[in-house]
């Protein structure tokens, strides 16, 4: 699959997820197959006035190419003159953020609350794609409510504006995460349009994949919540669907060497202190489905060092050979 020039490696790509998807779970995603990942969105205004903490968002590390970093704003000017900041970051592909559904963004006008106003997502692509020369996609949900259900117009003015591929969550702003992901609209946007489009909601095995796949004819799928606590769910999707292999989730001992590996890299990148308390809530998403798990969840919560971590593997062990 291509967006734009930029050659991916498979369909199955990881989505940005803000708090999430940072370096370190980047490269362990990346490393069990995922095509292609997205860094946190990072705010446009912010990277204007020169945040340090929104450019340390975009940092990228050497092999985790092709990689998108996402920004959202919903001012056209702004947009792109950081664009061109995350192309010096090393962006492969320069994402739009259409569809947070997050207050904070939403009331200011930003993510999901653009596809209420059409004309501007196009001004936004339109301004963002010819201030850089990589690809430049768009990440929308299916409309802001069930009163304003508009992701195929927003698709069509995002992909008439120079958008190289669009991305479609399908619930609308209003529903968040709840109920199920319409596949009907991600099937009308892929009819649409002549770019890529790519699903995103509700994929979680093979067999979720392969719905998106068959019901909307989607060019690739994204996946969000699924791959926390279970980043092997790349490799088990293109196993399948590359290589037409079937391939099991790893033993509790591989599960706990990888819940590991992956906090041992967020220490090496933030600091042990700093990794270990934005790694409670991922040690927590790794311990879902063990025997105890909602005791060692809650250890999870108050682990503090890397030993902390490392005694709880050894309890998580004792109860679950």
């Amino acid at each position: 699959m291509r967006i734009g020039n930029v050659e991916l490696g498979t369909r199955f790509f990881l989505a940005p997820l803000a708090g999430i998807t940072d370096m370190a779970f980047r490269q362990v995603c990346r490393g069990f197959g995922a095509g292609y990942a997205e860094t946190e969105m990072v705010s446009a205004k912010a990277l204007s006035f020169g945040d340090k903490k929104s450019f340390e968002l975009m940092e990228l590390a050497p092999d985790e190419h092709p990689c998108g970093i996402q920004l959202f704003g919903n001012e056209p000017n702004i947009l792109a003159s950081s664009a061109k900041l995350a192309v010096k970051a090393g962006a492969d592909i320069l994402d739009i953020n259409m569809g947070c559904p997050a207050p904070k963004v939403a009331n200011n006008g930003c993510g999901s609350a653009l596809m209420k106003n059409p004309s501007l997502c196009g001004e936004i692509v339109s301004a963002v794609k010819n201030s850089v020369d990589i690809p430049v996609t768009v990440k929308i949900r299916k409309g802001f409510d069930e009163n304003c259900v508009n992701a195929v117009e927003v698709a069509g003015i995002c992909a008439e504006n120079g958008a190289d591929a669009v991305i479609v969550h399908g619930r609308t702003r209003q529903q968040y995460y709840s109920g199920q992901c319409d596949l009907e609209i991600i099937k009308a946007v892929k009819k649409a349009v002549s770019v890529p489009v790519i699903g995103n909601g509700d994929v979680r095995d093979v067999a979720s994949a392969q719905k998106m796949l068959d019901k909307t004819g989607c060019d690739g799928v994204m996946i969000a919540r699924a791959a926390l606590g279970n980043p092997w769910i790349f490799r088990i999707l293109t196993d399948y669907f590359d290589k037409g292999i079937i391939t099991k989730a790893p033993s509790t001992e591989d599960k706990l060497r990888i819940m590991s590996e992956h906090i041992e890299l967020v220490c090496k990148y933030k600091g042990e202190r700093m990794g270990m308390l934005q790694s409670r809530k991922q040690i927590a998403w790794y311990l879902k489905g063990f025997r105890g798990a909602a005791q060692f969840r809650n250890e999870a919560g108050r682990v503090s060092a890397l030993d902390d971590m490392y005694a709880l593997i050894e309890r998580v062990r004792e109860i679950n050979q």
